[in-house]
């Protein structure tokens, strides 16, 4: 028995001395792996650092109504929006959806400018569009430009239609890319199935929507510039055909209004999209369903003239 404890005790003498040699090793690498990794922590932290922003951050005045009492209108739904600040000062059903007629021109007239120049050639496909046209004929070339201003001034249907068709994959094409936008922008309460406006029952927008998307038309130079126009003579490429158009908008040019889009059907009622300039603010009102949307549109800019008071909120 002794003779093997002996033996066991040499065994394991012999094991444990080579590995007492092999600390000092095991030392070492353990320090070399953690200088290692201490710089991989440094480099994290320095790639994802917050660094100084070197730009201004700006803060829009907040607008508060003095006077909280609105008017009596005809329109079933109404909105009146701050256009720098986001904030709905008015509002009447702002969420339900109606048919927006003609004011569908705005998300056409956006979508188109993705992709169009305002130099480029469209060719009338078809004819016999329902509604307000100003009578183009099939085969007839105009520019872009030119069909903007027909579609948005006198909002000549058959101008929408021209637009569409000539976009790459036809109307459907246009139209998916349309509602497309509306996803895009966040316009969840608003969907079109016409480039015009026309399918009362198929196309419908909010109020808040079409507040929104007035704002964000209004940021498009061209479209501000155009929607902001009376009057305005245009014709074909070669110059044959000229049509004299006019804006339908009535108030354009006077209490501030700058803008944006009239819209009728016989569902749909009267809508008017109105932007107007007070102090520098502009100012966004939308009625939907209204027996006299000039009359109501009125009524709401009388409302907010002079009862805004704006507060500067200091970073």
């Amino acid at each position: 028995m002794k003779d093997i404890l002996r033996s066991v005790d040499h065994a394991v003498l012999n094991f444990t001395k080579p590995n007492i040699f092999l600390i000092p090793l095991f030392v070492v690498v353990l320090l070399i792996m953690i200088s290692v990794y201490d710089i991989y922590i440094q480099q994290v932290l320095l790639n994802n650092q917050i660094l100084p922003i070197p730009i201004t951050t700006k803060v829009n005045s907040y607008p508060l109504l003095k006077n909280t009492n609105p008017p009596e209108i005809s329109a079933k739904a109404a909105i009146i929006m701050d256009k720098d600040s986001s904030v709905v000062l008015f509002s009447k059903n702002p969420n339900l959806r109606f048919s927006p007629a003609s004011t569908t021109k705005i998300m056409t007239a956006l979508t188109a400018l993705e992709y169009f120049d305002l130099t480029d050639i469209l060719t009338v496909k078809s004819t016999g569009i329902e509604g307000s046209v100003i009578g183009l004929s099939e085969g007839e070339r105009m520019t872009f430009g030119d069909l903007l201003y027909a579609m948005l001034l006198p909002s000549a249907n058959d101008a929408a239609f021209v637009i569409a068709q000539n976009f790459p994959g036809g109307e459907k094409a246009f139209i998916d890319k349309m509602n497309e936008n509306t996803r895009r922008l966040h316009l969840y309460n608003m969907h079109f199935e016409d480039p015009a406006g026309l399918l009362d029952y198929e196309d419908y927008a909010s109020p808040i929507d079409l507040a929104r998307l007035a704002s964000i038309s209004l940021d498009n130079k061209t479209l501000s510039q155009i929607v902001a126009t009376k009057r305005k003579i245009i014709s074909d490429i070669d110059g044959v055909n000229i049509y004299d158009i006019s804006n339908l908008n009535k108030l354009l040019g006077a209490y501030g209004v700058n803008g944006v889009k009239t819209g009728f059907t016989d569902e749909a009622g009267g809508v008017l999209i109105t932007s107007k300039v007070e102090k520098d603010h502009t100012l966004i009102i939308v009625v939907l369903r209204s027996d006299d949307r000039f009359s109501d549109t009125l009524r709401l800019i009388d409302f907010i003239s002079g009862n805004i008071n704006y507060l500067t909120i200091r970073p």
